[in-house]
């Protein structure tokens, strides 16, 4: 029998030592251990696609919840008609017109509503009247009914709708707006017309609008000169619009690309464009 190497029996000494303290260590110091990734159990996917389909039933409850608070009302309409204000402007096309009807389709001017906001008649004189205009055009000045029915005369048989409700059919008679801007020299890139009123109301339009071969200056109903009541001496007649954007009793006209103030019910809140 060979004798035991005392050198092995060292090192493997040594080694059991080592290995102990290493182990010791270990004890002494927890190791992290890598977290094993696993995809998500069918029923945690059902219950996320469940929440989400629930939050989402939610949403218009939560958004009408947000409308009962009056701090948040004014904003979230605003932001509503704003929206639908830009929407509808985009999907305007200048050139689309408006449905026209046979005489034997118009209301009774007997019977065509008399709507103002304020007074039936502001009682302009007629004799003095002038339509001022101004801002971006090369002839500002004051302009006389004469040049206004001097330019191409336009007859048509359209709708008025009301915001109110109703709606009736008239024959409505005068230039195209765009034939006096043409003779004013007027900024075609400018975005708005405004206009001013004798009994104080206002309104703007957006200049495809102004432009659109059926948007009148309407001196005319049913091939007479506008009474008063209906808006004498000038207002305008508008087919592609809801009437209060149909201002009467016109005395300022002005091209702008900026605007303070929209119109009488817009600034109380209702839609800017309200195309129709």
């Amino acid at each position: 029998m060979e004798p035991e190497d005392p050198k092995s029996e060292s090192a493997s000494s040594g080694e059991t030592a080592a290995s102990g303290a290493a182990k010791d260590e270990m004890a002494k110091e927890p190791q992290a251990v890598p977290r094993a990734t696993r995809p998500p159990s069918m029923n945690e996917r059902s219950f996320a696609q469940v929440s989400r389909r629930e939050l989402l039933k939610l949403t218009p409850i939560l958004a009408l919840g947000a409308f009962a608070i009056p701090r948040f009302q004014e904003s979230l309409l605003r932001t509503g008609v704003g929206f639908s204000d830009w929407a509808s402007a985009r999907l305007f096309r200048g050139g689309h017109l408006a449905t026209t009807f046979a005489d034997s389709e118009l209301t009774p001017f007997e019977t065509f509503p008399i709507n103002d906001y304020d007074v039936d008649d502001p009682e302009v004189n007629f004799d003095a009247w002038t339509l001022t205009v101004g801002g971006l055009v090369q002839k500002p000045g004051e302009y006389r009914l004469p040049a206004l029915q001097a330019l191409p005369r336009v007859r048509q048989n359209t709708r008025h709708v009301c915001v109110e409700g109703w709606d009736v059919i008239g024959r409505f008679g005068g230039a195209r707006l765009s034939d006096f801007l043409n003779l004013v020299g007027a900024d075609a890139s400018a975005r708005f017309i405004t206009v001013k009123c004798a009994d104080d109301y206002y309104e703007s339009l957006d200049m495809a609008t102004a432009l659109h071969p059926q948007t009148l200056l309407c001196y005319e109903m049913y091939d007479r000169p506008l009474t008063r009541e209906h808006g004498a001496p000038l207002r305008l007649n508008i087919p592609t619009k809801v009437g209060y954007k149909q201002a009467k009793y016109l005395t300022e006209l002005t091209v702008t690309n900026v605007i303070e103030k929209v119109g009488y019910w817009e600034d109380q809140g209702y839609s800017g464009f309200y195309g129709l």
